[in-house]
């Protein structure tokens, strides 16, 4: 039940912003165990001077085609499957829409079921 939040420069066409968020999801089903139907996604185009980073932090050389990905979900995924998610995310991202590895920052939030409301004002996971 992940809620990935995509923050990319203004000006990226629709079928870049599709790509991205096929190739998360698909890294995502891969590696963490998030169902296929199980998609919430929201894409947020900054201005310039609204995407701010550092372009060389930990010696990594950073583009203006930066992606900031922060995706909260429900705890449980050990270390090797959230590592083998970095490592697919940046294979499917660089095969489309062609990002460089450089350029992928990705902000895991977790969180337990008790945490989630999908609708109805109930807490559909609260037990999970």
């Amino acid at each position: 039940m992940p809620f990935v939040r995509i923050s990319v420069m203004r000006g990226k066409s629709a079928e870049y912003r599709t790509a991205i968020s096929e190739a998360v999801h698909q890294a995502m089903v891969e590696t963490i165990d998030v169902p296929q139907d199980d998609r919430f996604q929201v894409f947020h185009e900054c201005e310039p001077d609204g995407l701010i980073y550092d372009p060389t932090y930990l010696g990594i050389e950073r583009s203006n085609d930066l992606l900031i990905l922060q995706i909260t979900m429900r705890r449980g995924r050990t270390v090797e499957q959230k590592k083998a998610f970095y490592r697919r995310l940046v294979s499917l991202l660089a095969e489309n829409p062609g990002v460089r590895s450089q350029d992928v920052f990705v902000n895991l939030i977790e969180n337990s079921g008790a945490d989630w409301s999908f609708g109805n004002g109930e807490a559909q996971r609260a037990e999970v």
